[in-house]
């Protein structure tokens, strides 16, 4: 009677088994607790209230790339801003989708949230990082290993992601503020935008008393020289123009916009 089929069948199961019980005791030894997480931001806030400064907000994507990098302190054992092959905490934060042009990060490991709160409180770096007020979002993760917690909160003063048009049709209700009509015609202004200096098209069309272009994440003020710009004479209009942001700016979110003043 030949039984190696049955033996293998056998052997493939009891190998599943122990995989299924070794990943089951893995999930439990690896815990991400939320509301640890979550308790560790309330204790953030009532800290910031108590130094005067506005609360954090919640951002789902800082606290999933929290995760990612407080899962590998779990695995690793000692704590650690990044480990070889680990991605930095921007980028980590920018593969998940936050948005954003200044973060920060903590890291601990101890027995409760509040202990862990208590720790960063008492480090000068730790407590700076938490209660800046430059930032206004937070993703927090907590991890239960080794009969400890490991803990990671990335903090960053948020960016909201807008298309072309947004960008363009926020300048352009500033630039009307200030006093000058805005084209409907953006063509121009973004063929400039894509250029470092110069402006684009040829020698019949009509160009521009002024060009301004500028870099950044700050769309509620024009900048100051082009504010000066157009306080030092009467112009009838305005182009407004943005595209890709030509610096290196990594996962930090900022924008290009170019401005023509006739």
């Amino acid at each position: 009677m030949n039984t190696s089929g049955k033996h293998s069948i056998l052997s493939l199961a009891a190998l599943l088994l122990c995989f299924s019980g070794w990943t089951q005791a893995f999930a439990q030894e690896h815990r991400d607790l939320e509301p640890e997480a979550r308790q560790l931001m309330v204790l953030a806030n009532q800290a910031r209230a108590a130094a005067g400064v506005p609360p954090l907000r919640w951002d789902n994507a800082l606290a999933e790339a929290a995760l990612k990098h407080t899962l590998r302190m779990a695995a690793e054992g000692p704590i650690a801003h990044q480990y070889p092959g680990e991605l930095n905490v921007s980028e980590r934060a920018g593969f998940t989708g936050a948005h954003f042009d200044l973060i920060e990060e903590n890291v601990a490991v101890g027995p409760t949230p509040a202990e862990i709160h208590d720790e960063w409180m008492h480090s000068k770096g730790h407590r700076e990082n938490m209660l800046n007020p430059a930032v206004d979002s937070v993703g927090i993760a907590v991890v239960a290993s080794r009969g400890v917690l490991y803990a990671t909160a990335d903090y960053s003063h948020g960016v909201q992601a807008l298309t072309q048009a947004q960008v363009e049709s926020r300048v352009s209700e500033l630039i009307q503020g200030a006093g000058v009509k805005v084209v409907a015609d953006r063509r121009l202004a973004r063929a400039a935008c894509l250029m470092d200096n110069g402006m684009p098209g040829s020698a019949d069309t009509r160009q521009p008393t002024f060009v301004m272009r500028w870099e950044g994440s700050d769309l509620n003020h024009l900048p100051k020289q082009l504010v000066d710009r157009i306080a030092s004479r009467p112009f009838t209009a305005a182009a407004v123009g943005s595209c890709d942001a030509h610096g290196d700016q990594g996962t930090f979110t900022s924008y290009r916009v170019a401005v023509l003043l006739y």
